[in-house]
């Protein structure tokens, strides 16, 4: 496996290559939620579109994965770059709010997740999904998406499924709260510029 990340400003590339999955992402944190993805998982990219809209990235994914076996190493392997992309993009994350949270309703499904950049990695995650499918899509990838994304950026991140009926409603109102709880936690404090939001100085 080798991996390889150079960054400006606040932008980052990632390029990941194992013997399961071969993926390049451009991250862009100050964009206009525009996104760029094939995964060949249908319903992932339409996952990814709510966290790039939602969180106002500009998103290049692209990912050539061993789906024909299943989509566990593409959906893991994407979450594990799109975390080293944003650790490499938040540099040493001064001046930014650090704490991010959201609600986000999708009729009767509601889901509430919160954010620390805070340089330790754990995901506290409660969702019991109606459904083990949406599509093909099975369910318990978005906990090992989130797992392979916090333990790259170094996050700290709890999200609480609330309410819901709909599986496809359930996971997608986790999506899109992810995506403007990390707008929210990666946005400029002007009260803090230059400072790192932590009485230890680093995050």
């Amino acid at each position: 496996m080798t991996d390889h990340a150079t960054t400006h400003a606040r932008t980052a590339t990632v390029t990941r290559d194992t013997a399961e999955t071969r993926i390049h992402i451009d991250l862009n944190l100050d964009g206009t939620g525009k996104l760029d993805v094939q995964t060949g998982v249908p319903f992932f990219e339409h996952m990814l579109d709510q966290v790039a809209r939602h969180g106002q990235l500009d998103l290049a994914i692209q990912c050539d994965g061993d789906i024909e076996i299943d989509d566990h190493h593409t959906v893991e392997d994407i979450g594990i770059a799109l975390g080293q992309a944003f650790r490499e993009a938040l540099g040493d994350k001064r001046g930014i709010q650090r704490y991010g949270h959201a609600y986000v309703p999708l009729d009767e499904a509601l889901s509430r997740v919160v954010i620390d950049f805070s340089g330790r990695s754990g995901l506290y995650m409660n969702a019991d999904f109606t459904r083990a499918t949406v599509g093909r899509f099975d369910t318990q990838l978005v906990s090992e998406f989130f797992n392979g994304f916090v333990g790259h950026a170094a996050a700290t991140l709890h999200i609480d499924n609330l309410k819901g009926d709909n599986a496809h409603h359930q996971v997608e109102t986790i999506f899109k709260a992810f995506g403007r709880a990390v707008r929210q936690a990666i946005s400029h404090d002007e009260r803090m510029a230059g400072r790192i939001a932590s009485t230890k100085g680093t995050l």
